[in-house]
C-alpha cells in the first residue's frame, strides 16, 4: 500500500515569497534536495499542465535518481498540486503532492501532503527528507534582506 506524509509549518515570510520559492528554478535547487543531495533541473514549467524534470545526486556516492511530473493545479500564492514519477522502474507509481499556502498573522501557514510513496521507500525517510527541505526553505525565505545600493 503506497504511503503518505503530511507536514505542517508556519513560516515567518509572506505567502508570495514562500510560493515563489516553490516556483523559481534557482530557489528549487537551493532548498528542495534533502541534506546530502544536490539538484539539477532539466525542465521547469510551473503552470497547469506544465511539466518538470529534475534529478537529485547523493553527494557522498555521486549516484543520482531522476524524476519528473506534471503540475495539476497552480493557484498563485495559494496552492500547488503536482505529480512525481521516478524514472527508476524499481520505484513504480505516481506520487501526488499538494502544497497549500495560507496567509496568517505571522507569515504563511504551509501544508504539504505527499501521497502514493512507493512501498520500497520508507515513509519515515520521506518525512525526514521533507523536514530537511523545509528547514532549508525557511533559511531561504525568512531573512528580509534590504536592497543593496
Amino acid at each position: 500500500m503506497p504511503g503518505t506524509v503530511k507536514l505542517h509549518r508556519v513560516i515567518a515570510a509572506p505567502p508570495e515569497k514562500v510560493f515563489r520559492a516553490f516556483t523559481d528554478v534557482n530557489a528549487i535547487v537551493k532548498w528542495f534536495p534533502p541534506h546530502g543531495f544536490v539538484a539539477k533541473v532539466d525542465k521547469f514549467d510551473v503552470k497547469e499542465g506544465g511539466e518538470y524534470r529534475m534529478s537529485f545526486t547523493n553527494f557522498t556516492t555521486m549516484k543520482s535518481h531522476s524524476f519528473g511530473g506534471k503540475y495539476l493545479e497552480v493557484k498563485q500564492n495559494e496552492k500547488l498540486r503536482f505529480i512525481d514519477k521516478f524514472d527508476d522502474p524499481n520505484l513504480p507509481g505516481e506520487m501526488t503532492n499538494t502544497i497549500t499556502f495560507r496567509k496568517v498573522s505571522v507569515g504563511t501557514e504551509l501544508n504539504v501532503t505527499q501521497e502514493g510513496i512507493p512501498d520500497v521507500i520508507p515513509v519515515e525517510a520521506c518525512y525526514l527528507g521533507w523536514q530537511q527541505c523545509l528547514e532549508l526553505l525557511v533559511q531561504l525565505v525568512e531573512p528580509n534582506i534590504p536592497d543593496e545600493g
